[in-house]
């Protein structure tokens, strides 16, 4: 079971959420909140991977609740889900930025919506909770998306990979933005003018007197032929690079044409989404027929995203190729918070593993029962932390004790490793 802070005290939203959840048998279970302190209490204690907040709650301080998830992303890094009735989504999304959004849901359509999102979270859980499944990322991910014919799961499932990649330090928050941008430009490309075959100059009339074009869509699933239509969204995260495949299932179109346009006139569709997808993402090719488009993501190199804000003022320390951070049976206490680099873990001799941004810390053993270092710790290749004394992470949990559970938690998972790899 998976649990969900709901942040809402609106009923007849928080009723709808709870009929939703039954629906999946227990697989989610709703947890209500009504008012800022709870519900960052619970995100802070109980760490649940999704949360659901109504963005135009009267009645609750939104804004810090938003803010407080900001402030603790490597915390906070499952998603939220954001229902809203007051203003448009794209202003909406640029509010948020900061914040690990899995979708925007108009309170109109909750019902249908809320569970497209959580189906696709059940069905695609492992790129859902980034941060355990980073440390398998010495290999290939690999993965597939089977995408209905519906411009809402576009933002879905663009969310939930530029969401994956941000929190596994993979790429930074610019590349976030270019990444999502991209991808749903070219989604939407292949759902509009692949799937439902919409002409440049159908959209170009049709938006002459409608603002908003997924009505057009819409519309044009309502043919059940257009509408069983799917978009196949293929991803290989390696450690270098993220590569992505969009095909669909319409005849195609002469992408040539438009590949070689830069600057498009701002009242001319076509070959927008081509030319937005060209400036953000690498390597974008089309075959032959148009009805499939692959790109990659160069990463940045084991480089951490977020500083938790109580340790920016604490010493950064930097350690050259080979260097050693501490040694097995050193007395010294120091916790390290990795910024970048990767670091070699050597137990008696014997390597027991590599740590990356992506592990947060480096000596929460021994800081934690204050012992002897039990491992020594050597940089292979450069790397930088932030060296945090007892005192200051002692002061960091008096201001914020969930940091010490979220310590502990760690440990055990450390533990739990290294008792797989010596058996």
């Amino acid at each position: 079971m998976r649990s969900i802070a709901v942040l809402c005290s609106d009923e007849s939203i928080n009723a709808v959420i709870r009929s939703v959840c039954e629906r999946f048998g227990g697989e989610f279970s709703p947890v209500f909140l009504s008012d800022k302190e709870s519900f960052v209490q619970y995100l802070n204690y109980e760490f649940p991977e999704i949360d659901i907040v109504y963005h135009s709650d009267p009645e609750i301080d939104i804004g810090g609740a938003i803010e407080a998830i900001k402030d603790d992303p490597w915390l906070h890094f499952g998603g939220s889900i954001v229902i809203y009735d007051r203003g448009n989504e794209q202003a909406l999304h640029g509010r948020l930025t900061g914040a690990n959004i899995i979708s925007l849901i108009h309170r109109s359509r909750l019902e249908l919506y809320l569970f497209r999102v959580l189906a696709v979270l059940d069905q695609n859980r492992n790129i859902l909770f980034q941060r355990d499944i980073h440390a398998i990322l010495q290999s290939n991910l690999s993965g597939l998306f089977v995408i209905d014919n519906d411009p809402f799961d576009v933002t879905t499932y663009s969310n939930l990979l530029a969401n994956f990649m941000y929190n596994s330090n993979l790429i930074n928050l610019d590349q976030k933005e270019n990444f999502y941008s991209a991808m749903v430009e070219l989604l939407i490309n292949a759902i509009e003018h692949g799937n439902c075959r919409i002409s440049f100059e159908e959209k170009r009339q049709f938006l002459s007197t409608t603002p908003d074009i997924l009505d057009l869509v819409r519309e044009k699933n309502r043919d059940p032929e257009i509408g069983r239509k799917k978009v196949y969204l293929t991803y290989r995260i390696a450690p270098q690079a993220s590569h992505f495949t969009i095909r669909d299932e319409g005849q195609g179109f002469d992408w040539r044409e438009f590949a070689a346009r830069e600057n498009p006139s701002s009242d001319d569709f076509h070959g927008r989404g081509i030319m937005v997808a060209r400036h953000y993402v690498g390597d974008l090719k089309y075959n032959d027929v148009g009805n499939e488009v692959s790109f990659e993501i160069q990463h940045a190199h084991h480089e951490s995203n977020v500083v938790p804000g109580v340790f920016v003022n604490q010493e950064e320390v930097s350690f050259e190729d080979g260097e050693t951070v501490f040694e097995q049976g050193e007395s010294s206490s120091n916790l390290y918070y990795i910024i970048s680099g990767k670091f070699e873990i050597i137990a008696n001799g014997k390597s027991i593993s590599t740590l990356t941004a992506a592990d947060i810390f480096l000596g929460e053993m021994s800081f934690l029962l204050n012992n002897r270092r039990s491992a020594t710790v050597v940089s292979r290749g450069r790397g930088v932390c932030i060296q945090i004394s007892k005192e200051a992470f002692i002061n960091a949990i008096k201001k914020r004790p969930h940091y010490g559970i979220f310590l502990a938690r760690l440990l055990a998972q450390r533990l739990d490793q290294v008792h797989e790899i010596t058996i």
